[in-house]
């Protein structure tokens, strides 16, 4: 094995001003952030309840041992938390790289950040962690994606029917960084299906992101002429337009009829993965065909109180992670790529702090009693 590697994170401490700005992104409703765009997608009353810590990757604030004990002790709120960090200095944070790694499926790398790399089908890698936009338009999404990406990410999500993509490009060209750097990832919605249509939908969205092709394409829904859309996506693939495409929210027979007539295999599926809604089957087939999973909703989007479910904080003070931490694990160790969608930067760097731990078998044999086995989405049914 290569000696490990080490990333370190060192920050420093603050004044009143960073007071206030903490106190400011420990708050889930900020003035001006963009309200539901599609109905009843999410609670954001249950979101705010979340126990969240402030970690990263690149930033890292790591309160003193008897600070993080004092919070699991008395049940600290991530607002509390939050501002009570703030006026704290922070030791650095070394991550060991080949630790990383032991958590990782056969088939995964590091990219250079730490974060781990999974293989496609297709022998593109992809990474594990991701920010999803839904909602985040206009001034906040480009400050969302612009921060991320200085945080350390990578891998960006967006489509169409978000109408995200705009700011999405604005916010990875203030971010400076190179595109072949980044992973961007779009979807092909229900009124643009269809062999020529599918075509149109793909070019105004490069358009709106300002890239000359993507990572990965996905057809959003199992809707219209799924195999003549799929037809155009594998032309634009052959053409290097595409770097591999997918599909989301497909069952396992609408997959397999697809995979069936279709000269390229889809890459991904991206479909709702919780704890509540665990998809074990899906999985086993998914990984049986040679297709990776991805989540879309991995906090269930705060439903079912996720953020203050009993099992999850448990297990979050064992470690001293908070739920969002654990249930981002959970996935990771499930094989399953997760894209979680926050407008606080606090919390998009938060959740890059999954992988200097390791959930026991006792723990996700605990997480896998919270399946409920339906969506909590059914107005996407």
């Amino acid at each position: 094995m290569a000696p490990s590697m080490f990333i370190a994170g060192a920050v420093f401490a603050a004044g009143q001003s960073w007071q206030a700005a903490i106190n400011a992104a420990g708050q889930r409703k900020i003035a001006g952030e963009p309200k539901k765009s599609l109905a009843n997608l999410w609670s954001r009353q249950r979101i705010t309840k979340s126990p969240h810590t402030d970690h990263g990757l690149q930033t890292i604030w790591k309160m003193p041992t008897n600070m993080n004990k004092e919070r699991n002790s008395n049940g600290m709120s991530r607002r509390q938390f939050l501002q009570t960090s703030a006026g704290c200095a922070a030791s650095a944070m070394f991550l060991s790289l080949s630790n990383t790694l032991s958590f990782a499926a056969p088939n995964t790398g590091t990219q250079k950040n730490g974060i781990p790399l999974v293989t496609l089908n297709n022998g593109l890698q992809m990474p594990r962690l991701g920010l999803g936009t839904m909602t985040l338009g206009g001034d906040i999404g480009t400050r969302c994606v612009a921060e991320a990406i200085a945080l350390g990410y990578r891998l960006i999500d967006t489509a169409m029917i978000y109408n995200t993509e705009t700011a999405v490009g604005a916010g990875i060209k203030q971010s400076g960084i190179k595109r072949e750097e980044l992973f961007i990832t779009s979807k092909l919605w229900k009124a643009d299906m269809g062999y020529e249509q599918a075509k149109k939908g793909f070019q105004t969205s490069i358009n709106k992101l300002g890239t000359d092709y993507l990572d990965l394409y996905l057809i959003h829904r199992p809707a219209g002429d799924v195999k003549g859309s799929w037809k155009a996506m594998e032309e634009l693939y052959h053409a290097g337009k595409i770097k591999a495409i997918g599909v989301s929210n497909f069952d396992q027979a609408q997959l397999a009829d697809l995979i069936a007539g279709s000269d390229v295999k889809p890459a991904i599926n991206q479909i709702e993965t919780h704890a509540f809604f665990q998809e074990g089957k899906s999985l086993e087939y998914l990984k049986q065909h040679g297709v990776q999973m991805e989540a879309w909703a991995p906090f269930a989007e705060g439903r079912h109180e996720l953020f203050t479910n009993a099992t999850l904080a448990a297990i979050g003070k064992k470690y001293n992670k908070t739920v969002a931490q654990v249930s981002l694990r959970w996935h990771f160790q499930r094989g399953i790529i997760a894209i979680p969608r926050s407008s606080q930067k606090a919390h998009i760097a938060e959740n890059l702090n999954i992988f200097d731990f390791s959930l026991e078998d006792a723990d996700m044999a605990s997480i896998a009693t919270l399946d409920l086995n339906t969506t909590q989405f059914p107005e996407w049914s």
